[in-house]
């Protein structure tokens, strides 16, 4: 299959011409080695067979020694080359040595905090709509920092096109594949992270059917804020707290799931802030497949597609924000309120996103996000927002006169 550039490729190319290594990490089939070797100078794949794995205690200098820059693929394989890796890094501080690729987060590694932070991370996910569609997207987000209009911007997608694309999901090596392959690529998927992938991650015992009791509620908790207790609850097993935080904190590791923080501004009335985060999966595909929908099913439910809908797009936003330093938030408070996306830059400013599945919502995705601003929030300590934006599974996209755009999502890129 041809190589599609990502998004991420240029933000990967800058960082290697700074830094003197850099850690790409994501979920698994997310496209990080085929990307990385487009970046690499050499590499070796730790995953290739078990003897590598020996090999790196053994001669790590065999392992860790190449043209940078080096890519050291699925490195969590051997965690002992970590003391390796920043003694040479600590010797050679030169930008681009290293490119460290991995699907998951070694327990090991997460203890060496203070190494950690030498190593900048950046995080690859699976493949937004606009990457997946092949089309020049006509809308960039830092184009409506800036203050760029939406003006004459149109999508071909459909609605039953759409839903075909929720279903399939981003997955690289499906792009050429029928959707009934993709569906049971992402209920493969997820029968791998309960039966395989966390088997040696999980701190309590490892229990296959729990786990997957825990995904499905991940699933119908898409896109909705989520407390441990609630989970656990949600479960056919009545999970634990406990037992869902390890879960949880495996399937983290793992980059399968990535919780969406609730934001914690200044407000101007007396409105109490919900604190609890919103429950994503690693890509909305694997949501439906948990769940058993296809796309005629999922066209077919328009309540549960638009929560798969709103997933799609903070899938895609994460994609096109990360390694800007932005953080992506979502706000709820005590009356009711909710606004899908909160994007805060690093300068302080920020911006409102509201989701809506069709056009026809798009005028009271609007209005929340206006009663936002006017209404909710201490705009003398958080400043006025840089743009207010709908983005829609709809076919039209333009500028109101209150200057809120309206934007499909198969148009925006980065």
């Amino acid at each position: 299959m041809e190589f599609l550039p990502r998004v991420i490729d240029g933000r990967l190319s800058r960082w290697l011409r700074g830094q003197p290594a850099v850690r790409l990490e994501g979920p698994r089939g997310c496209g990080k080695t085929t990307t990385a070797l487009q970046h690499a100078g050499s590499a070796v794949h730790l995953d290739a067979n078990p003897g590598m794995t020996e090999l790196a205690q053994l001669d790590p200098d065999r392992i860790l020694t190449g043209t940078a820059p080096h890519l050291v693929d699925e490195w969590r394989l051997a965690p002992s080359l970590w003391p390796q890796i920043t003694s040479r890094l600590g010797d050679q501080p030169l930008p681009g040595r290293y490119l460290l690729a991995s699907s998951a987060t070694p327990l090991e590694y997460r203890h060496r905090t203070r190494e950690a932070a030498q190593l900048p991370v950046l995080r690859m996910r699976t493949m937004t709509l606009s990457e997946r569609l092949g089309v020049e997207p006509q809308v960039s987000l830092a184009g409506l920092v800036y203050g760029d209009r939406v003006t004459g911007i149109r999508s071909r997608l459909s609605y039953v096109q759409l839903a075909d694309h929720a279903v399939r999901g981003g997955w690289p090596e499906l792009l050429d594949a029928d959707t009934d392959a993709a569906i049971s690529y992402n209920a493969s998927y997820l029968h791998s992270l309960a039966h395989t992938d966390l088997k040696t991650l999980v701190m309590t015992r490892h229990q296959p059917d729990r786990i997957t009791d825990l995904l499905t509620s991940l699933a119908r908790h898409t896109a909705r804020d989520v407390s441990l207790a609630g989970l656990g609850h949600d479960t056919t097993a009545g999970l634990g707290r406990d037992t869902v935080r390890s879960y949880l904190d495996a399937l983290d590791r793992l980059h399968a799931w990535e919780p969406q923080p609730a934001w914690q501004p200044p407000l101007r009335t007396r409105a109490r802030l919900r604190h609890r985060p919103r429950a994503h999966l690693a890509d909305p595909a694997l949501a439906c497949a948990a769940l058993g929908y296809d796309a005629d099913r999922l066209a077919d439910d328009p309540h549960r597609f638009a929560a798969i809908f709103t997933a799609m797009v903070i899938h895609d936003l994460r994609v096109y924000l990360e390694g800007t330093g932005a953080q992506l938030w979502h706000y709820k408070d005590e009356t009711g309120l909710a606004i899908d996306a909160i994007i805060e830059y690093p300068d302080g400013r920020w911006a409102a996103l509201q989701t809506s599945l069709g056009d026809h919502h798009a005028i009271d995705a609007e209005i929340a996000l206006e009663t936002l601003r006017d209404d909710r929030l201490d705009l003398e300590q958080v400043g006025q927002p840089r743009y207010l934006a709908v983005i829609t599974g709809g076919t039209h996209g333009t500028t109101t006169r209150t200057r809120t755009h309206t934007i499909p999502l198969a148009t925006l890129t980065a």
